[in-house]
């Protein structure tokens, strides 16, 4: 069965291209050693809510949208042993040594985890 790995955070507008790129970047690093299909997506359709939404739980500014990305594994041992792969590869050290202010994105306010499928269903 399938691993999932999901993310939620607030992107500036004006940075965008550039995490789009950086996206990129690491999505093929991943691919690399191993992750089946990388997705990135931008808000396009999502409004805040009542009680809770994807703008309220990453605090989102006016000047940002939300991004909501996972990765499929074919496992969670597998996704573990990618995972320990990406973040050991020499190419990912520009993410560890960056100054959070640099960064196209807020990972304070980034929220993440790892999902069994339950229902999965294609065309």
């Amino acid at each position: 069965m399938p691993y999932v790995d999901g993310y939620v955070l607030p992107v500036p507008l004006a940075k965008l291209a550039e995490y789009r790129r950086l996206a990129r970047k690491a999505g093929k690093i991943w691919i690399e050693h191993g992750a089946l299909e990388i997705h990135e997506c931008v808000a396009d359709d999502v409004q805040p809510g009542k009680h809770t939404s994807f703008p309220q739980a990453v605090k989102l500014k006016a000047d940002e949208t939300v991004v909501f990305s996972w990765i499929v594994f074919k496992s969670r041992k597998d996704r573990d042993r990618v995972n320990a792969k990406v973040i050991t590869d020499p190419r990912m050290a520009f993410m560890e040594h960056a100054d959070p202010a640099t960064l196209p994105f807020d990972g304070q306010r980034m929220f993440w985890g790892g999902f069994k499928p339950m229902v999965s269903l294609a065309a």
